[in-house]
């Protein structure tokens, strides 16, 4: 008995349909255009970034604990037990003669253009913006001179010289004739290499969530030229189309050099660490370290916690500007009406893959096609239902 063809147009035969683009009728208005491919270059940068970002990201709490430790418990066995002379135990050596002396010029080489060019992406241009972030820089510029200079008037005026304190009656009188200064010598070496890491750490905070700004300049510039009003949740919702170029000319053209000036605060902040390990070794009594730190603690943590947070306070916070890029999740599109009822999926599901803590998006993209698709199916399948029935 021969077997039936199957008509080419049967029911069955439309369970398998995937429509596409070139499907007439199939419309594409409202899908969000994918994310370019990444170069080798991209990935290896963005893979040292990450391990900048693991290795300067530190806790602060806990990072100011040690400090505090450190100055107190290392300075007190550095006195009872004398550690061995190095290399670092010589104040001519080149990083203390070359960066340390010069601590506080190199902080701000290093964090100057770093602020600049991201203060300039996230307030789109504006310039008053970007002063006042500035501010922060000429904040702690005037805390770093103030205490400095009062750690040496403490030690001049209070101190004495050894030999004739009638005939040497000033620090460098005594010093050039081959005497000793005694005087309570506040470390002005402890402070800045605290105050620096601290105010480096801070600053280097602007680049959390930079990557995903890409995301919500991209799918902000498809719902204005398609014209979709409907997306409201994006943070680039309420630019004007002046600042919004502005933000697309300096992301593209600055993400880069900011990248590279994050990995140079960040070894920045590891030599910082380096450096106070060995003045606390080989240089000052306890008590003069240790008030140096505090002060230097004290000073970060009345301005970036204390002062900066205040509501309506001026400057802001490292990342303010004229929309919120940190911690944002991107807008999800309206959930489409099913024929079908399906049980609520976990949270789990839905939760976006990440490589070296960046969001993987996508795979994201991935899967709200197959999740198209699998709408269509269903849909489909409803439509077979029903004319089966009748």
């Amino acid at each position: 008995m021969a077997s039936k063809r199957r008509p080419l147009h049967s029911p069955s035969s439309k369970l398998n349909f995937r429509p596409n683009s070139e499907t007439p009728g199939w419309e594409t208005k409202g899908k969000k255009p994918l994310p370019e491919p990444a170069t080798v270059k991209q990935v290896l940068l963005m893979m040292i970034v990450h391990v900048c970002r693991r290795t300067l990201f530190v806790d602060t709490s806990i990072k100011v604990a040690i400090y505090g430790a450190t100055l107190f418990l290392v300075s007190i066995l550095a006195d009872v037990l004398p550690f061995p002379k190095t290399y670092f135990s010589r104040s001519d050596n080149v990083l203390n003669q070359y960066f340390v002396k010069l601590g506080w010029g190199w902080t701000l080489f290093v964090t100057s253009p770093f602020l600049f060019m991201t203060s300039f992406t996230y307030c789109c241009g504006k310039r008053d913006r970007i002063l006042q972030h500035f501010a922060r820089l000429g904040i702690a510029t005037f805390a770093w001179y103030f205490w400095t200079t009062l750690f040496w008037y403490i030690e001049t005026v209070y101190g004495r010289c050894n030999a004739s304190p009638e005939k040497f009656q000033t620090k460098e009188t005594c010093l050039a004739g081959g005497y000793f200064w005694h005087g309570f010598d506040i470390s002005g070496h402890v402070f800045i290499l605290i105050y620096s890491s601290l105010v480096l750490i801070e600053e280097a905070r602007a680049i959390n969530g930079w990557e995903g700004i890409r995301d919500l300049i991209r799918n902000e510039e498809h719902a204005r030229n398609v014209g979709d009003v409907s997306v409201t949740s994006n943070p680039l919702r309420g630019l004007s189309f002046e600042e919004f170029s502005n933000l697309k000319e300096s992301y593209d053209k600055f993400t880069v050099y900011i990248r590279l000036f994050f990995i140079a605060m960040t070894f920045l902040s590891v030599l910082w660490d380096v450096m106070l390990v060995s003045t606390i070794l080989y240089y000052h009594k306890v008590i003069e370290k240790f008030v140096s730190g505090a002060i230097a603690i004290l000073t970060w943590f009345f301005t970036y916690r204390y002062w900066y947070t205040l509501p309506r306070a001026l400057p802001n916070l490292p990342g303010e500007g004229l929309f919120k890029y940190k911690d944002v999740r991107q807008p999800k599109e309206p959930a489409k009406r099913r024929s079908i009822t399906t049980a609520p999926q976990s949270n789990a599901k839905h939760q976006l893959p990440t490589f070296m803590g960046m969001p993987l998006y996508g795979l994201r993209n991935q899967e709200n096609r197959e999740q198209k698709d699998e709408d269509t199916d269903i849909e489909t399948d409803t439509q077979l239902n029903s004319s089966n029935k009748s």
